[in-house]
């Protein structure tokens, strides 16, 4: 029971029910009975199979395309259930979106360009939701500022300093990589983190990056390289252009390891092929999107996915019980 007096309760939709079953086993509960309908012409319905009156609601819902669903399918399932909880009665509905779709888009960039953040927040509130939660939002201040309900977000950063301090030799010398310049706040926390882990320096680089009608260029890398583990971190790797490019400028300028992650691996187009560089050692994602356009021998050979639904799970309970998540970007 939360400080409300009110039962959680937890709904997976779609393709993230695997996922939202993780969530309910690290949260000690089961997920609550729901039904998905779908229609000849492409229409569906989804509905809870149990009263939610009074109940706190949360809903896991991961927002990328898959081999079933568009990522517009997937929204719009979402927004169709999170309106029939709201109708139903729920004392309050938090949609939790580990991949939190359309929200590249947060600033017009060209005459006339759409704000599709902005009018993807407006949605969520046209159903009643009273929450939102993600994991590493491309833009936070973007985000947070486009939603006028309430907003968690969550970080993978700890994650993915569990991960590399253990693989890291005592003596290692550490360069952390921005691809880009708009990335450099997200990885100095982790620098910070990881070197606090560490108990010793760890070195900062970003690169050059200039991207106009879709095409990336820049090479120039910002900082030294040249001997040191290169850990280069971002929050997407979407077609892997800017991943692939900063693999070939650490390599170029004398890294010695070179090691990545990004807290969301959609790997559209030919990511892989861009990604299949000797100079890249590792790559760690979180598991908030499924790596199901990678082969078996790249995920074999590369890939490492974290399990980010422990923390997700952490959140659920400390928002029920009102409480704060600060906590949970720590290391």
């Amino acid at each position: 029971m939360s400080a409300h007096g009110t039962d959680l309760q937890l709904f997976a939709l779609g393709t993230s029910r695997t996922y939202g079953e993780q969530v309910a086993r690290h949260l000690g509960i089961g997920l609550t009975a729901h039904e998905e309908r779908e229609f000849e012409d492409g229409e569906h319905k989804a509905r809870p199979l149990q009263s939610v009156r009074g109940a706190d609601v949360f809903v896991i819902a991961s927002l990328y395309g898959d081999e079933r669903f568009s990522v517009n399918d997937k929204l719009l399932r979402l927004l169709f259930f999170l309106g029939a909880l709201r109708d139903a009665g729920a004392g309050r509905v938090t949609a939790v979106v580990p991949y939190l779709c359309y929200a590249r888009k947060d600033r017009k960039t060209k005459s006339r360009d759409p704000v599709t953040t902005r009018y993807t927040a407006a949605l969520f509130e046209a159903v009643g939701v009273d929450a939102v939660l993600t994991v590493d939002v491309h833009n936070l201040a973007a985000y947070q500022n486009a939603f006028r309900c309430h907003t968690e977000h969550l970080e993978a950063r700890p994650l993915f300093v569990d991960h590399f301090a253990a693989r890291l030799a005592p003596d290692e010398r550490v360069v952390v990589v921005s691809p880009d310049i708009g990335g450099i706040k997200r990885a100095e926390a982790f620098r910070a983190s990881l070197a606090a882990r560490l108990g010793r320096e760890v070195d900062s680089a970003f690169l050059e990056k200039k991207r106009s009608a879709g095409v990336v260029s820049g090479a120039a890398v910002v900082g030294e390289v040249d001997g040191r583990t290169a850990i280069i971190i971002d929050d997407m790797i979407a077609g892997g252009t800017t991943l692939a490019r900063t693999i070939t400028a650490c390599a170029t300028r004398g890294a010695g390891r070179i090691l990545a992650a990004a807290s969301h691996g959609l790997f559209v187009s030919e990511a892989e092929e861009k990604l299949a560089q000797p100079a890249l050692e590792q790559l760690a994602i979180t598991d908030s999107v499924t790596p199901f356009r990678l082969s078996t021998g790249f995920v074999a050979d590369k890939l490492t996915v974290l399990d980010g639904s422990r923390q997700v799970a952490e959140a659920i309970r400390r928002l029920h019980e009102d409480g704060s998540l600060v906590a949970l970007l720590e290391d």
